[in-house]
């Protein structure tokens, strides 16, 4: 391929990628683009994402939910926050990440799992996360009364940014539910309360 060649494919699969709304796969790409294939498509992105880097660009074309998208870089964030709606992650309270986080790590997840967990009902919060579309039911436990098994969707993806569920960061431990975040609390409360004890015994031998 000449360099005029590529400039061109390139500039058509920027074209492209600026006016689709959703990630597009490479094969489709490919396609609209009118290119050879996919792997051509793979090949123009990732020239234009040199490009944009050596111009110092505000986007580049990332793999994110099965397909490629034109974003911005996570630094300027805090300005386009000003010109649009945050995006769903951000308007999530805390109790409906962690509910979310703990379905993205162990789906498909039963909802008695999640609750087991966090320790508290999360019935509310999968209504909200099913509403938001950013989980789905993925089928049924063989236990008893055969409950729902919830799992991510793509627009989790999306929202968060992956290509793929295995993506997520890696966790290394392991997850601890309210009861035992609350043993282990009061095992450090316990345990500072000994070492001021013991620093305070200290102080008085000496002085």
């Amino acid at each position: 391929m000449t360099s005029e060649q590529d400039r061109a494919d390139a500039a058509r699969v920027e074209a492209i990628l600026f006016l689709m709304k959703e990630p597009c796969p490479s094969r489709k790409l490919a396609t609209l683009a009118d290119l050879p294939d996919a792997a051509r498509a793979r090949a123009m992105v990732k020239s234009l994402n040199a490009r944009y880097e050596r111009a110092g660009g505000a986007f580049r074309a990332v793999e994110v939910a099965g397909g490629y998208q034109l974003r911005a870089l996570p630094e300027f964030a805090p300005w386009l926050f000003r010109l649009q709606e945050a995006p769903c992650e951000a308007r999530l309270a805390n109790s409906a990440m962690e509910t979310l986080a703990i379905i993205a790590y162990e789906q498909p997840v039963l909802r008695a799992t999640i609750e087991r967990i966090r320790g508290v009902h999360c019935g509310e919060m999968l209504r909200q996360l099913l509403e938001q579309d950013l989980i789905r039911i993925v089928g049924r436990s063989e236990e008893l009364g055969r409950p729902f098994l919830y799992g991510t969707t793509k627009k989790f993806l999306l929202a968060f940014g992956l290509a793929k569920i295995e993506d997520l960061p890696y966790r290394e431990y392991a997850w601890a539910t309210a009861d035992e975040a609350n043993e282990i609390a009061q095992e450090i409360v316990e345990f500072d309360a000994k070492n001021a004890e013991g620093q305070s015994n200290s102080g008085a031998a000496v002085s």
